[in-house]
C-alpha cells in the first residue's frame, strides 16, 4: 500500500485515507480482506513511533470504504470482499468522491418541489441546472404566495413580495429583520438564479451545487411559514 504513506494517515482526512486504500487494492472486482489491509499496516508502520495511531487511521479508512458501499460480498469466507463500482470510481475519479460529498450533503427531506427538479439534476450530474431549478422552485412559490403577477420575475420579485408593504412581509417582525428577509431572497435569486438565465454558469463543484439546492430548501421552508397573500 504504496500510496497509504504514514504522512497521509497523519494529516489525511478519512476520506483521503479511504480512497488512497482503494487504488492500493485494484479496480473494480478486484479481492480484498479489511482484516489483512489492517494487520498489514501494523507491519508497514512497525518503525513508526505512532504505529498504533496510524493503524487506527487505516482501520477508520476501511471503515468508511465499508460504510459507503465501496466493497461487497465476493461469496467467499474469511473476510474476503470485492471492491464495487463505486469503490472504483472513487479510486479513479477524483469527482467521484466530490459527488458522493455532495451527495450526502443534500437533506434526504428536500422540499417537495426539489425532489422532482433539482435532485433529478443533481443525481445525474447536471449542476447548472440543479441549481437553477432549485432557485426557480423559490421564484415559483414566492409568485404563488404572493399573488404578483408573472411580469415581475427574479430579483423584482422578490423586492416587491418582501418590501415594507409587500404580501409576504411579516408585519410583526422588527424593520431590520424585513429588510435582511428581502436582501436574503433577492439575494439568493440574483445570484444562482438570474446569471443561469443570462449566460452560461459552470458548476463544476458538486459541493457548491448541492449547497445552492439546500439554500432553496432553506427558503421554501421559510416560505412555508408564510400565509398566502394577506
Amino acid at each position: 500500500m504504496s500510496e497509504v504513506t504514514a504522512d497521509l494517515l497523519r494529516r489525511g482526512t478519512t476520506e483521503e485515507i479511504a480512497v488512497a486504500i482503494l487504488r492500493s487494492q485494484g479496480g473494480e472486482g478486484a479481492t480484498v480482506n479489511g482484516h489483512i489491509v489492517v494487520v498489514g499496516g501494523d507491519h508497514t508502520y512497525s518503525s513508526e513511533p505512532d504505529r498504533k495511531a496510524l493503524v487506527g487511521r487505516l482501520s477508520d479508512g476501511w471503515a468508511w470504504i465499508v460504510a459507503h458501499g465501496c466493497v461487497g460480498p465476493n461469496g467467499s469466507s474469511g473476510g474476503w470482499q470485492r471492491v464495487t463500482r463505486q469503490g472504483a470510481e472513487l479510486a479513479e475519479d477524483p469527482n467521484a468522491l466530490l459527488q458522493l460529498q455532495g451527495d450526502e450533503l443534500l437533506s434526504p427531506n428536500l422540499s417537495p418541489e426539489l425532489r422532482v427538479s433539482a435532485l433529478p439534476a443533481f443525481v445525474r450530474g447536471d449542476y447548472e441546472t440543479a441549481a437553477f431549478a432549485a432557485m426557480k422552485a423559490v421564484e415559483v412559490r414566492v409568485r404563488e404566495l404572493s399573488g404578483l403577477p408573472d411580469g415581475l420575475v427574479g430579483v423584482k420579485l422578490m423586492q416587491e413580495a418582501f418590501k415594507e408593504t409587500g404580501p409576504l412581509t411579516d408585519p410583526d417582525a422588527e424593520a431590520g429583520e424585513r429588510v435582511a428577509t428581502m436582501q436574503l431572497f433577492a439575494g439568493a435569486i440574483g445570484a444562482f438564479k438570474n446569471p443561469a438565465s443570462h449566460r452560461i454558469v459552470l458548476f463544476r463543484d458538486p459541493l457548491e451545487a448541492a449547497e445552492v439546492v439546500q439554500l432553496a430548501d432553506l427558503l421554501l421552508r421559510m416560505l412555508s411559514r408564510v400565509p398566502r397573500v394577506r
